[in-house]
C-alpha cells in the first residue's frame, strides 16, 4: 500500500511538471507577459498578494460569503431533503422546484440577483442556489436507500428513535452527506467566484478578478485563479479529513 501510495503521489508530481512545462513553452511562444506570463512570474505575483493587507479582506469577505451560503443551503436541505425521503408526497411537492433550479443558468440567477440584492449578498445567493438541490437530492436518496426491513424491526422491539438514528439512518446517510459534500462545496465555491466577478463587492476574490481583467494584468488575473483553486483544495481536504473518523460505518 505504501509503495503504492508513493508511485501515485510521483505520478501526480510528473503530470504538474507536465503542466508547468507546456505552460513556460506556451508563454515563450507568445513572447509577451502581457498576454500570457509564465509559471514563474504568475507564481510570484500568488506570492506576493500575501504581503497585502487588502489580499486578506478580499479573502475574508468572499470566505464569509461562502460559509453562509454554505450554512443556509445545509439547513435548508435538511428541511427539505430529509421529509422529502421519508414521503413520496412530499418529494414530489419539491421535486419541480429542484429541477428548476438546476435547469436555470447561473448567469440568469446572477443577473436577477444584482436586481434583487445588494452586491454583497449576491454571491451568498448564488451559492445557496447552487448547492442547495445538491445537498437536497443527496439527503433525500440517502434517506430512501435505508433498509426499511431494519427500520421496522427496530420499531417491533422498541429501540428508542435516537438508537434508530444514530445507528441506522446516519451510517446509511454519510455516504450522501459525504459525496453532497464534496460536490456541493466544489460547485458553491465556483459561484461565489462567477458572483463576485459580476457582482463586484467591495472586497472579494471576483472583484480582484475583474479588476485584473479590466487592467489586462493577465499575471494577477491567474494568481488570483490560483488562490480560488488552492482554496477550493483546502476546503475539499478538510471535509475529508472531517468525515474520515466517522467512515468506519460505511466501509466495514
Amino acid at each position: 500500500m505504501k509503495a503504492l501510495f508513493t508511485r501515485n503521489n510521483s505520478i501526480t508530481a510528473l503530470s504538474i511538471l507536465i503542466i508547468l512545462v507546456i505552460w513556460e513553452l506556451l508563454a515563450r511562444s507568445m513572447n509577451s507577459s502581457a498576454i500570457l506570463p509564465g509559471p514563474w512570474l504568475s507564481f510570484r505575483t500568488f506570492l506576493s498578494f500575501w504581503y497585502d493587507a487588502s489580499f486578506y479582506q478580499a479573502l475574508g469577505s468572499t470566505l464569509i460569503r461562502g460559509l453562509m451560503g454554505f450554512a443556509l443551503a445545509f439547513l435548508v436541505s435538511l428541511l427539505v431533503g430529509i421529509p422529502s425521503g421519508l414521503s413520496p408526497a412530499i418529494e414530489a411537492f419539491f421535486a419541480p422546484i429542484l429541477v428548476i433550479i438546476r435547469s436555470t443558468p447561473v448567469i440568469s440567477i446572477i443577473l436577477l440577483a444584482l436586481i434583487w440584492f445588494k452586491v454583497e449578498h449576491v454571491p451568498v445567493f448564488i451559492s445557496f442556489l447552487t448547492m442547495f438541490p445538491i445537498l437536497t437530492t443527496n439527503l433525500t436518496e440517502g434517506i430512501k436507500a435505508v433498509d426499511k426491513g431494519i427500520i421496522t424491526m427496530a420499531q417491533v422491539y422498541n429501540v428508542k428513535n435516537i438508537r434508530i438514528i444514530r445507528e441506522i439512518y446516519l451510517p446509511g446517510l454519510l455516504p450522501f452527506i459525504f459525496s453532497g459534500l464534496i460536490t456541493a462545496v466544489g460547485f458553491g465555491w465556483r459561484a461565489i467566484i462567477i458572483g463576485g466577478v459580476l457582482s463586484q463587492p467591495r472586497f472579494g476574490i471576483g472583484t480582484g478578478m475583474q479588476k485584473a481583467q479590466s487592467y489586462l494584468l493577465v499575471a494577477d488575473l491567474i494568481a488570483w485563479t490560483l488562490v480560488a483553486v488552492l482554496i477550493g483544495f483546502i476546503f475539499e481536504i478538510l471535509i475529508k479529513k472531517a468525515l474520515k473518523p466517522h467512515t468506519h460505518w460505511y466501509t466495514t
